[in-house]
Order: C-alpha cells, then sequence, then structure tokens
C-alpha cells in the first residue's frame, strides 16, 4: 500500500474536492443501499443524463449504482465484475463528472485494458458519455500506425485509454505526457496479467502521480494481483458482482456431452437450427479457432475469425461483420475476445470448455445483455469434465445437459466425477 492519504480527504489532490459534490455522491451511496436507483439519483451532472438518454440508458446496472457514488465520493474501488456488466460506465461517468471543471488539454485520466478491442470499445463508450462536454478520449493500442496516436496525444486529450505495452512506447518516445493524471483505471486485470503485462503495468504505475484516486476491475484476485492491490489502493471499497452474469433469468444454458472429435460435426448440425442466427464459438487456442473457421466455411456458414495472430484491420473487420449480420459464426478465442461487445447476439457458443470458471462467465455474459433472451452452448468432451465440474461448483447449481442429435440413444446424463485420493490417503487404505 502507499503512503498517499484517502482519496477523498481535504488537502489531496483528488478530483473531487468540491465538498457539496462529495455530499451528493454520499446521500446517493444511502440511497444505492434502500431503493432502486436511476441515474438521476446518482447526482451526475445534467450534460452526462442527456448522454445517457441519448444512449437509451434508463436505470444503472448493478456495477453502476454501487460503483458510481463511491467512485464520485474519490474513493479507491476493487470491484470484481465482468465484461458486459456496465464496468465502462460505471468508471467512465465519475470520470467525466470529475473532470468538467478541470483544465482541458491535459491528460487527467488514464485507463489501462489488456487488449485492443476492449481499450477501442471503451474509448467508443466513453466518448458517447462526453457527447456534450469539451472532454476528448483518445485510445492507444499495438497494430495500427502510431501517427494518429501522436496527433492526439500532442493535441492535447483529456482521458487515454490504452493497453500497456502501446502506451510505454509512448512514454519512451516523450508522445504521452502523464504528470497530471489524478484517476487511474485498470480494467479486466487479471487478464492482463494472464497476458504477461505485469512489467509493462508496474513501470506505468511507477511514474504516475502517487497522489491519485484509484479504480480496479477484475473477475479473479489470484496472488500476482493481490499483491498489486496492496501496491495500488488505499482502503479501498470492495463491490463483487463477477459471477452474477451466469444467473441471468433470461439466460439458457445447455451443455452436450460430445467427443472432442465429434465437435464440429455437432455444432454443424445444431446450426441447422434457423434460430442460431448470430453466434460467438469459443475455442482455447488460436490452432483450434483457425481449424473450426475452416470447417465452418467449407460447410457454407458464414463464419469471421478472432485471436491474436489476426491484424487489427482483421480484428476490426470480423467484429463489424457480425454486428452487421454478414457473418453467422465468430470464432474468437478467450484473450482476443475481450471488448467483443455485439447487441442483440442471440448464441455463445463453447466449443471448447474454458479452463477457469470465470471465463465461462466471461463468455456467457456476452449473450442476454439488457434483459434480452439468451442462449449458451457448451461442448463437453470426457476429458472436460473435471472443468465442468469446477464451473458448476463456482455457480453453485449444476447445468442443464441435453441429449445430443448426433447420438439420440445415449442419454444425457452427467457421469460422477472421481474421488482422487492423495498418496497419503491411498497408504492409509
Amino acid at each position: 500500500m502507499t503512503g498517499r492519504a484517502p482519496a477523498c480527504h481535504s488537502g489531496t489532490n483528488s478530483p473531487l474536492r468540491d465538498l457539496s459534490t462529495v455530499a451528493i455522491a454520499l446521500r446517493a451511496l444511502e440511497r444505492t443501499n434502500t431503493i432502486s436507483t436511476t441515474f438521476e439519483q446518482l447526482g451526475l451532472q445534467p450534460e452526462l443524463l442527456r448522454a445517457l438518454a441519448d444512449m437509451n440508458f434508463t436505470e444503472p446496472t448493478p456495477i453502476q449504482a454501487q460503483a458510481i457514488p463511491h467512485a464520485l465520493a474519490g474513493n479507491d474501488i476493487l470491484a470484481s465484475a465482468q465484461t458486459g456488466s456496465g464496468k465502462s460506465a460505471a468508471f467512465g461517468l465519475p470520470i467525466i463528472s470529475a473532470l468538467l471543471d478541470r483544465p482541458r488539454g491535459t491528460t487527467h485520466a488514464l485507463i489501462l485494458a489488456p487488449t485492443r478491442e476492449l481499450a477501442e470499445q471503451i474509448t467508443v463508450h466513453l466518448t458517447a458519455l462526453a457527447k456534450h462536454t469539451t472532454i476528448r478520449v483518445a485510445a492507444i493500442y499495438g497494430g495500427v500506425a502510431f501517427g494518429k496516436q501522436i496527433t492526439a496525444l500532442k493535441r492535447g486529450t483529456e482521458i487515454i485509454v490504452a493497453t500497456p505495452g502501446r502506451l510505454l512506447d509512448h512514454m519512451r518516445e516523450g508522445n504521452a505526457r502523464l504528470r497530471d493524471v489524478s484517476i487511474l483505471v485498470l480494467d479486466e486485470a487479471d487478464r492482463m496479467l494472464d497476458m504477461g503485462f505485469l512489467p509493462s503495468v508496474r513501470k506505468i504505475l511507477s511514474l504516475l502521480p502517487k497522489e491519485r484516486q484509484t479504480l480496479f476491475f477484475s473477475a479473479t484476485l489470484p496472488p500476482a494481483i493481490s499483491a498489486l492491490v496492496r501496491e495500488m489502493l488505499n482502503e479501498p471499497v470492495r463491490i463483487e458482482l463477477a459471477l452474477q452474469s451466469a444467473h441471468i433469468e433470461t439466460l439458457t444454458q445447455r451443455l452436450y456431452a460430445v467427443p472432442q472429435e465429434k465437435k464440429t460435426e455437432l455444432l454443424i448440425e445444431l446450426l441447422k437450427d434457423n434460430n442460431i442466427f448470430t453466434a460467438i464459438a469459443f475455442t482455447r487456442t488460436k490452432a483450434r479457432a483457425n481449424r473450426l473457421a475452416a470447417a465452418l466455411s467449407k460447410h457454407d456458414v458464414p463464419t469471421e475469425l478472432i485471436h491474436g495472430d489476426r491484424s487489427q484491420a482483421q480484428r476490426t473487420r470480423a467484429l463489424d461483420s457480425l454486428k452487421k449480420g454478414k457473418v453467422r459464426i465468430l470464432v474468437a478465442t478467450d484473450i482476443a475476445a475481450r471488448g467483443i461487445d455485439v447487441a442483440e447476439l442471440g448464441h455463445v457458443i463453447n466449443y471448447d470448455v474454458p479452463l477457469a470458471a470465470e471465463d465461462y462467465v466471461h463468455r456467457v455474459g456476452r449473450t442476454a445483455r439488457a434483459k434480452a433472451s439468451g442462449d449458451a452452448i457448451t461442448f463437453v468432451a470426457s476429458d472436460e469434465e473435471p472443468l465442468i465440474h469446477k464451473i458448476e461448483y463456482v455457480l453453485g447449481r449444476k447445468l442443464e445437459r441435453e441429449v445430443n442429435p448426433l447420438f439420440p440413444e445415449v442419454p444425457a446424463v452427467a457421469p460422477k466425477p472421481r474421488r482422487v485420493f492423495s498418496s497419503r490417503s491411498r497408504r492409509r487404505r
């Protein structure tokens, strides 16, 4: 933990030094604990309420209702929440609110994200929220030329949304000046560590002002993140919503037992149902994503592909094609898929069972959004059964199993998990 004073303490460099603003935020905190909260009740400025109305946002999501008052009050936040829960507005609205009376042309807020897609998505979202203000947002990520990013940085931007590697490149070249950053956000920090960004994150943190407000969003808290939390945050408010997306009433979740070598055949069989019109199919590796996309295309299923080896132009085109209905299936890996946001996505297909239960939640949370219905389908090979048992344990319930249409005579029952004995227990026997 740093030695800085609490972010809302009088005399600090907190962006929320106006005590009347803090008082409004504290009253909003009381309301979120007692009644259904509206955006108006959160104490947001008229410019932000107009933008929310333009975007047809009528009421806060749970993460927004809980995080916005604390952020407006200047508190550090440690939140467990997945993509699709409304996190961008949960931290974006307080940031824009805090910067409305700050000088223009100076970067006051930095948001770090693990992937290009997520950085771009956050940028688009915050730009829409700031529509009725003069606050500018710049996206800084790899896979594209430096030119436009350098222009945006030299012109001056109040909010930077960046992937760690490309931001460090600009900092080494002297393009990014972060000495006035008073708000830092780490979004999907667990994925940043999975992708090996910890050294880059630590380097960036060492170059930022020590006096700042920090908002930290992560699905899980492995040991490396726990250490980072202690370094970054000062008496943070804890918000835990990470697993809620797997319990949405409008989300149907189904499992199909299927041999590994029959997964593609099963998917093609299920696609004969015209109700599966827009879907993301998740694979565990880039090689499996390539093979699945090729097989689907061979069967005349309009398909696009996103993973880490695809160029930014290819990834942007793939996502745009899915959003516009030009393709039926987007095949993606977990890492590259962070930040994919498709309105009215009907289905998520777990072609491979994810290794972590939290990744299952991230995947299925991309459908059944904004109270729409959605369907999550998971293919389970025999060697993946332990992963499903782990997911069910974390979710606290069994997932529904369907009869595999390729083998209708085989009952859709789950094998009992095999008990594993340690060498010590075997000796006692």
